[in-house]
């Protein structure tokens, strides 16, 4: 009753061969149905299902070749098992780390006159410390200060403002832009009961174009400051 081809090279992946109907098995059903002796009807059930599952088997078994033809190289590999129901062990790729963070550098060092150079060019020297473990004001804090400013250089002949000698403290909200850059970023790192000299670059203080007739344009300014208090 059957025909099975035996040209195709990747029958030895199946579990069963390649089957087809062949036309004389509904023959012999239908000269069997037309005059049934007592055990026709048995063996006519027995014979339907045999075929059935047998047709099914190869037509699996088509699919599966199908399959096999259209994957090729390492792909058609990790797919074989799956297919034909082949177990394999596949090696996980080793995890992916993220690289390590770059350490933070260390705070830059006084040079030999004691100033520390800050990266925007500000440059300060703590002459007292602040209340320890105090932290500094936060933007937009209101800060209480002391301070006096001078041209050339610390203590010149060139004083051009000082709170001290109004006797009044200054205040203002620190990081907001209400005073020059370098007093944002001096006052913004230092802490209550703090005192510096402070060196700020024309790029941070009045640039090129210079303050009410006493500061001249690219002028470099020198201040001595304290944070008094965080209100």
């Amino acid at each position: 009753f059957w025909k099975t081809d035996t040209s195709d090279p990747l029958r030895s992946l199946d579990s069963l061969p390649t089957q087809s109907w062949s036309p004389t098995i509904f023959t012999s059903l239908f000269i069997m149905t037309s005059t049934p002796p007592p055990t026709t009807g048995l063996l006519l059930l027995v014979l339907l299902l045999l075929g059935l599952s047998s047709t099914i088997n190869a037509f699996s078994a088509i699919n599966r070749r199908e399959a096999l033809q259209t994957l090729g190289g390492g792909a058609a590999s990790s797919s074989l098992a799956f297919l034909v129901g082949i177990s394999t062990t596949t090696t996980s790729p080793a995890p992916a780390f993220a690289a390590d963070a770059p350490p933070t550098p260390p705070p830059p060092k006084p040079d030999a006159d004691g100033f520390v150079t800050l990266e925007s060019g500000l440059r300060y020297k703590v002459l007292k410390e602040g209340i320890a473990g105090a932290e500094p004001p936060a933007a937009g804090s209101t800060i209480k200060t002391q301070y006096t400013g001078w041209l050339d250089d610390f203590d010149s002949p060139k004083k051009f403002d000082s709170s001290r000698d109004r006797g009044r403290p200054f205040t203002f909200r620190v990081g907001t832009g209400q005073v020059i850059r370098g007093w944002d970023e001096s006052f913004g790192t230092m802490t209550v009961g703090e005192r510096r000299q402070i060196i700020i670059p024309p790029r941070l203080g009045y640039g090129d174009r210079g303050a009410g007739g006493i500061i001249p344009g690219g002028a470099t300014l020198y201040f001595d400051v304290e944070l008094v208090g965080i209100l």
